[in-house]
């Protein structure tokens, strides 16, 4: 039996280090002082490694190197992988350079939704460019795919697949394959009807353990999942990571396939909701994935943290507000700031934690929606009350045996302080339950509910409730 080292670093993972291999030896490379070496050497190093690596190992060149290295690439299937795989920064730059021949080429010879895939980083001047010189049939099974949502299964199915009619036998397949090798057969073939309408599956390993003369009809599978061309992505990833699926189709309303969605298009949307899910988490709009100049990670992380200098902006003067009122008291209540804010966000990020991974696995549904909420609202409100009377007996036997020297009786300060943190834990609660729901609602990512924006409105929030508890307790004990 095999185990799993618990232990192992994640930076010292293969790919990483062949990442960082490349990347030392493409950067030694383009510090050479003639060209003519440079080359060269950049010409061994593309022929003896994949072209999926360099493409993640070339977005940590210079711009100006990037178009070099593609153009060494041995064969016109690598300059694919690499295209494919690359950043958009890569792409931009190379499609910069890169002649129209050179561009109908690699389009054409490209899946169909690769390349919808890559052409989305072009300009929509240069996208007609294309579409002018790649084939007819090839342009308008780009343009029919483009049209659909970004996050849909339109955007990640292919329309390259197998299908049959229901009358054909096994060795109408295997006489196919056999005239066409490169075809992949591990996706499926789908079996159709006179009128092209979608009847069943033929697994690979069917063709090989009956024989040829068997109809397709007695050896097909039935469909038991598919999606329209509507459906997003997220409810595409559940249904893959729900039922193990390696291939699921995509059919119209009469029924009619219109292409196929692989496990391989279900990982890449995976990775790029993840990538998306963290940088909201993370409060920015940067492709967390990428490397970018520090100005513009900047400028894509300034828009978050503005609301968060507005919002200590308005602790501020809350905190203003309440000085006026009564100076004596704020001195001693100042001082457990930090302590209500830190405890009162953490339970409202807990909160929302569980509640957008509940929204991501798809276990959050219309039949348990207010039983999850009831749930993570009792939790909240328990844990709340739970630590500020810990808290609030912490603090009571610290300033009686310690004296603290706040000029406070400790059975009054305990008090305040516990009281106040349950009130501010009861409102860290309520956002972090409430704001992915919210967000939810209005079609925004509810990830969202745990970066930055949240976080500062809790501590408004929070502190609002401990200053006025606390000051209405104040008038109990003074």
């Amino acid at each position: 039996m095999h185990t799993i080292n618990k232990d192992v670093n994640l930076t010292d993972n293969k790919t990483y280090k062949i990442d960082d291999i490349l990347k030392e030896k493409l950067e030694n490379v383009f510090h050479k002082k003639t060209s003519q070496v440079m080359l060269n050497e950049i010409e061994v190093i593309a022929r003896e490694n994949r072209a999926i690596d360099l493409a993640y190992a070339a977005i940590h060149l210079p711009l100006y190197a990037r178009p070099i290295l593609y153009d060494n690439l041995p064969n016109f299937d690598s300059k694919i992988k690499f295209i494919i795989n690359t950043s958009s920064d890569t792409r931009l730059i190379i499609f910069r350079y890169m002649r129209e021949i050179d561009m109908k080429q690699l389009i054409e010879k490209m899946p169909s939704d690769e390349a919808v895939y890559v052409l989305d980083d072009m300009s929509e001047r240069r996208f007609r460019r294309v579409m002018e010189v790649i084939s007819s049939k090839k342009a308008k099974i780009i343009q029919n795919q483009k049209k659909h949502h970004r996050n849909s299964a339109g955007r990640l199915m292919t329309n390259e697949f197998l299908s049959f009619n229901i009358n054909k036998t096994i060795n109408d397949i295997s006489d196919y394959i056999h005239d066409h090798p490169r075809i992949d057969i591990t996706k499926g073939i789908f079996i159709t009807d006179d009128e092209n309408k979608l009847q069943g599956y033929i697994p690979a390993r069917n063709i090989i353990v009956n024989p040829k003369t068997t109809s397709l009809k007695k050896v097909m599978r039935l469909i038991n999942h598919s999606a329209f061309v509507e459906t997003t992505r997220e409810e595409i990833i559940d249904l893959f990571e729900r039922y193990k699926l390696s291939s699921i189709p995509v059919i119209d309303e009469n029924n009619k396939i219109l292409g196929i969605i692989s496990n391989d298009d279900v990982l890449e949307a995976m990775e790029d909701l993840a990538d998306k899910r963290m940088a909201n988490i993370a409060g920015t709009i940067e492709d967390v994935s990428a490397p970018e100049p520090i100005i513009k990670r900047f400028l894509k992380r300034a828009p978050w943290l503005i609301v968060t200098l507005i919002a200590g902006l308005i602790n501020v003067s809350i905190i203003s507000s309440f000085q006026k009122m009564e100076g004596f008291f704020l001195t001693f209540v100042l001082f457990f700031v930090p302590l209500i804010t830190g405890m009162s966000g953490n339970i409202g990020i807990q909160c929302s934690t569980v509640l957008v991974r509940s929204f991501a696995v798809g276990s959050f549904s219309k039949q348990n929606r207010w039983d999850s909420i009831f749930k993570e609202l009792l939790t909240g409100i328990f844990t709340g009350i739970v630590f500020g009377i810990i808290c609030g007996f912490l603090i009571y036997g610290i300033d009686h045996f310690t004296n603290l020297g706040l000029g406070v009786n400790s059975i009054a300060l305990g008090t305040i302080i516990g009281l106040g943190l349950i009130g501010a834990c009861f409102a860290g609660t309520f956002l972090g339950v409430f704001s992915p729901l919210f967000f939810e609602s209005i079609g925004i990512d509810p990830a969202i509910s745990s970066g930055p924006i949240v976080t500062a409105f809790n501590d408004v929030l929070s502190m609002s409730i401990y200053f006025l508890i606390s000051y209405l307790l104040s008038f109990l004990f003074f």
